[in-house]
């Protein structure tokens, strides 16, 4: 399969003007290199040689820039746009410049990440594209994406959102692996990626799969983004957030930690914030560990509720932690229960599992898909059983807070200093 990544850098950069006019967006310089140098030297990295730029507004500048690619060990070839064509109209005046799949990127976004696995993603899912997707501090003023169980994407929600939506956290990221197929739902002229490519695949049953990732990948196309990415760059947290070196985690239970406590919690409108917990889990984002949840939830078991239901109160979870500006890099839930005798329980997830806390199955996982260096990662929780698995998982240190206490966890996170 030919390594290709298509890289959009046809537009003006009207919002990043006051930085530098004369350049295109893409080659507005970061840390003394153009944006787009370092997704061609990321691109190299991973084995992607061949690179199709898709320029417009002062795109003279650069081809003259990067010419054939040869100094970066890549080829390169161009297409010009006479007009704007949006991010997706282009394409098909490129179809036989195209592999059968291929990587696109926007020129005015800095990432690093494992396209390796981005791509055997893509593969497994037998996707026509793949979106990468992330979490953010203010997915209320974001487009999302609605999933399914196991990745792939049921629909898309763009802002702005009704008042009453309680949503996942899962934010597009504007980095895609596509099929070439996907070309043929592109109508003539002007066409966005992800307002109309997007739904027009969907509706036609193409899969979609979702890549959700902590990675780092922002934009920087307005000025204050272009200085928080710039020193992003300088400190070393752009290369530090890929996901082949290990990063730690902060582990966190649901009930009595993050929200208040009830007996077998089952219906959304129960799902109730700690005081302070918001404040908690945005200073963990900051600091660059992960926030994830560890959470026992015998309510499947005990047939209280359905795994849709389980994940509409996670969302609930997740968008008053969004309004506050804080977010979840995963929630791992353990639905079994090992006691039988429960009137209408589901007798399939009445197990002795690996995964219900005190047993450390759900932090193990999330090691695993997270590359999470466990000597330097916490657990912190309200009862025996956490800290029993925490320390099951090798854990630097597991904290015991109280049940239902406002602040309780936010104190221990401020004490922590990550």
């Amino acid at each position: 399969m030919q390594a290709q990544v298509v890289i959009i850098a046809g537009g003006k950069g009207t919002r990043i003007a006051s930085i530098a006019s004369d350049i295109p967006k893409s080659m507005i310089p970061i840390a003394g290199k153009p944006v787009v140098e370092y997704q061609i030297e990321l691109a190299k990295r991973y084995g992607y040689k061949e690179i199709l730029f898709m320029i417009g507004h002062l795109g003279d500048q650069i081809k003259k820039y990067f010419g054939n690619g040869e100094k970066w060990g890549v080829n390169i070839e161009y297409y010009l746009e006479d007009a704007p064509m949006g991010t997706a109209g282009a394409l098909p005046f490129v179809e036989e410049m195209l592999a059968e799949t291929f990587f696109v990127f926007y020129g005015d976004t800095i990432m690093d990440f494992d396209m390796t696995e981005m791509m055997k993603f893509h593969v497994e899912h037998e996707a026509s594209a793949t979106l990468f997707l992330h979490p953010n501090d203010h997915p209320y003023d974001s487009d999302l994406v609605e999933t399914d169980f196991n990745g792939i994407i049921k629909k898309f929600i763009f802002k702005p959102h009704d008042e009453l939506l309680m949503y996942r956290n899962l934010v597009n990221a504007a980095l895609y692996v596509m099929d070439k197929k996907c070309i043929d739902y592109i109508p003539e002229g002007k066409c966005a990626m992800e307002k109309e490519l997007f739904p027009r695949l969907l509706d036609a049953n193409e899969k979609l799969a979702a890549y959700a990732s902590p990675e780092y990948i922002k934009d920087m196309g307005t000025p204050d983004r272009w200085e928080h990415v710039t020193a992003d760059v300088v400190s070393g947290k752009v290369k530090r957030l890929n996901r082949k070196y290990k990063r730690p985690a902060v582990f966190l239970d649901r009930d009595g930690v993050i929200s208040k406590e009830i007996d077998l919690l089952h219906k959304v409108e129960q799902l109730e914030l700690i005081d302070g917990a918001a404040d908690a889990i945005s200073l963990i984002n900051k600091s660059g560990y992960l926030a994830i949840v560890v959470t026992n939830q015998p309510v499947i078991a005990r047939n209280l509720c359905s795994f849709e239901e389980l994940q509409n109160i996670h969302n609930r979870m997740e968008t008053l932690l969004g309004e506050k500006h804080a977010y979840l890099d995963a929630i791992y839930f353990c639905p079994h229960h090992p006691d039988k005798g429960y009137p209408e329980e589901r007798v399939e997830y009445k197990i002795d599992c690996n995964c219900r806390k005190p047993k450390p199955g759900m932090l193990l996982k999330a090691a695993e898909d997270f590359n999470i260096d466990m000597s330097e990662s916490f657990m912190i929780g309200d009862r025996p059983q956490d800290i029993q698995a925490g320390n099951a998982a090798d854990v630097k240190n597991s904290i015991l807070i109280e049940t239902n206490v406002p602040n309780a966890l936010l104190n221990v996170v401020k004490e922590l200093a990550l």
